[in-house]
């Protein structure tokens, strides 16, 4: 074994409060990246899905707390749905300092604590269910929901200094596809809850949730690892602010991201407040969107890798647009199949849609490394830098595209207050969607870029 094998194995550093510290990591190197980095960062991998999994699953509590939520509880729907938009904002803004965490505190450390959080709201929630509890208190408890929403930006970071450049749309596709399944898990617990106990017992939740808080935390400081080389990185967190990229990369990301997890809050309300379904009945249908939407990410990802991110991406906004017309239509007609058809289908291609935009971040700034490396700029310093860049941008990217969450619940709350109908908001979805499309066709999909070197000229493909 080499001596930056023995680096990827961690054998400086290790335990459990000192933490397990790698001090050489090259993904990039073929041989490293057989000997030994692959079962490095599959187990690092795998760990961080089970936390960001339970984390989604926190984050998102009180879309399925409004369900159980009968007269008795004095809430109306555009109250509930305020309650949703509570928790995605809290979630969204909590994304930019768990980003810089993995930087101050090491990857590893930070999925321990950032586990560890996720008992504050769900033992609170506890004390506080029931008939009588003032709003205001929901609100705050929805509020303290969104610990769950910040741990997407911090494993999203951890994990994509990880992986190889190649590898990197089906790694982060993964990690973020096991944790938006954590957005159906706790959707299906629920439907359990309520067919087995009714829907006045919702705390049956939480007696599922806080020991596997504590099981998904412990796994995360018996098998993750922190990697010196994000240490300390806050000057590429600078970088990735004044960067155009990371500007319209959000845009897009609110496009796909924002959709799905406003969409997972507001399911199962908007299925109650327009077609008056029962709580069995709404929880019966809301967890499917969630669970095929977060099965499609992995996929879109995989696309991106053998497609490219940009193209996968401009064909996911139209098939959205068009999923958004038909729920329209649907609405029109008051048909409950029509419209489970195409919200369903929003989901779906919304799951598409975060893989394949994740994949084109790294891309991106991958490109833009090749572009000074073919100008004379060294090799490994600008990979290396395009490297710590994608992953701060990747946090403040996930952080702004879950605002994306916040004006979903937010346009619901405002369409069904005016009119009882979720139409008007969809009306204004559509063009968003159409929006992002011409926005990627024309940033993104104009062709590869020609860099002049020398004598020569350099073709770089398209993100």
């Amino acid at each position: 074994m080499t001596g930056t094998d023995v680096g990827a194995q961690g054998t400086g550093r290790r335990g459990l409060l000192a933490g397990r510290w790698i001090e050489h990591w090259d993904p990039e190197d073929p041989g490293f990246w057989q000997r030994t980095g692959r079962s490095v960062a599959n187990r690092n991998l795998w760990a961080s899905i089970f936390v960001e999994h339970v984390g989604f699953s926190v984050w998102t509590l009180w879309s399925v707390f409004v369900l159980f939520m009968g007269p008795e509880y004095g809430v109306d729907a555009a109250g509930k749905f305020f309650l949703g938009a509570t928790a995605t904002l809290v979630g969204a803004l909590l994304r930019v300092p768990y980003t810089f965490a993995v930087a101050r505190f090491g990857g590893r450390n930070w999925t321990v604590i950032s586990g560890l959080l996720l008992l504050v709201p769900t033992v609170a929630a506890a004390f506080v269910l029931r008939p009588g509890t003032p709003y205001a208190t929901f609100v705050v408890m929805a509020a303290l929901g969104g610990f769950g929403g910040g741990n997407f930006a911090s494993s999203m970071t951890n994990i994509n200094t990880f992986f190889p450049e190649a590898r990197k749309g089906g790694a982060l596709g993964l990690n973020a596809g096991g944790g938006n399944l954590g957005v159906a898990v706790i959707q299906l617990v629920a439907l359990l809850a309520i067919a087995v106990a009714g829907a006045a017992h919702p705390t049956l939740l939480l007696a599922v949730y806080i020991p596997l808080i504590v099981v998904c935390s412990v796994c995360a400081a018996l098998f993750m690892d922190n990697l010196t080389s994000v240490r300390n990185d806050t000057g590429a967190f600078a970088l990735a602010v004044t960067d155009k990229h990371t500007s319209i990369m959000s845009l897009l990301y609110i496009g796909t991201f924002g959709s799905f997890i406003g969409y997972s809050f507001a399911f199962g309300l908007v299925l109650q407040a327009q077609f008056g379904r029962t709580p069995l009945q709404a929880a019966a249908v809301t967890f499917i969107g969630p669970l095929l939407g977060s099965l499609a990410r992995p996929l879109g990802g995989r696309m991106a890798d053998r497609a490219g991110g940009a193209r996968v991406t401009t064909w996911t906004f139209l098939a959205m647009a068009a999923s958004t017309l038909l729920c329209i239509l649907a609405s029109a007609a008051n048909s409950l199949a029509l419209f489970t058809t195409g919200f369903i289908g929003l989901f779906v291609l919304s799951g598409v849609g975060n893989g394949s935009t994740y994949k084109m971040i790294p891309a991106i700034f991958r490109r833009q490394a090749l572009e000074r490396i073919a100008g004379g700029a060294p090799e490994r310093v600008t990979l290396l830098r395009a490297r710590r860049i994608s992953g701060a941008a990747i946090g403040l990217i996930s952080a702004v595209g879950a605002l994306g969450g916040l004006l979903i619940n937010l346009a619901f709350r405002q369409s069904f207050s005016a009119t009882n109908s979720g139409a008007p908001a969809f009306w204004t979805f559509l063009a968003f969607y159409l929006a992002c499309t011409v926005v990627t066709v024309a940033v993104y999909l104009r062709g590869p870029v020609i860099v002049h070197t020398g004598h020569q000229q350099v073709a770089l493909a398209r993100v």
